[in-house]
């Protein structure tokens, strides 16, 4: 039996899980990335990847934050974001692929609504864009920096083995 996964059924909108750190849960990638506050409304609005120069500033603003969260042992706050970084990294990467943002050709099957995949679509064709993919880039090196990050290792552990 593997670690819980991350609780869909809390009711963030009136949560503050820097105040109740103990429900949070890591979960999977960005699962709650734009759920989980304080966090979002003090991490979206420095979340830019349009051009390079917008993923460079928010890459540097995202790692200040970083840094905020890790002097104050805020280990909801690195988590968050680490998954803003990671956000970054595959928003822009979508879009360095497929102009549009969108990968499968056709609207999802109501009967798939909410759940990802291609559901029998077929994928549109990717047409590079290198300004995306420099953005891409950039959130992607920032985001394995932190995830690397010896404290914020140590930090998960330890929230994941009290927590779960």
């Amino acid at each position: 039996m593997g670690r819980p996964g991350f609780d869909y059924g809390l009711d963030y909108a009136r949560l503050d899980l820097r105040a109740r750190p103990d429900l949070y849960r890591v979960g999977r990638g960005e699962q709650g990335v734009l759920l989980v506050e304080p966090y979002k409304s003090e991490l979206l609005p420095l979340w830019r990847f349009r051009t390079p120069e917008l993923a460079a500033c928010s890459v540097l603003a995202l790692l200040e934050r970083f840094e905020s969260y890790r002097a104050a042992g805020d280990f909801v706050g690195m988590d968050m974001t680490r998954k803003f970084l990671q956000m970054g990294y595959t928003r822009a990467r979508r879009y360095a692929n497929h102009r549009s943002g969108r990968k499968y050709d056709g609207p999802v099957p109501e009967e798939h609504r909410g759940r990802s995949g291609a559901h029998g679509r077929p994928e549109l064709v990717r047409q590079e864009d290198p300004q995306k993919a420099e953005s891409a880039r950039l959130f992607r090196e920032a985001w394995k920096k932190v995830d690397a990050d010896p404290q914020y290792q140590a930090a998960r552990t330890a929230h994941q083995a009290r927590y779960g």
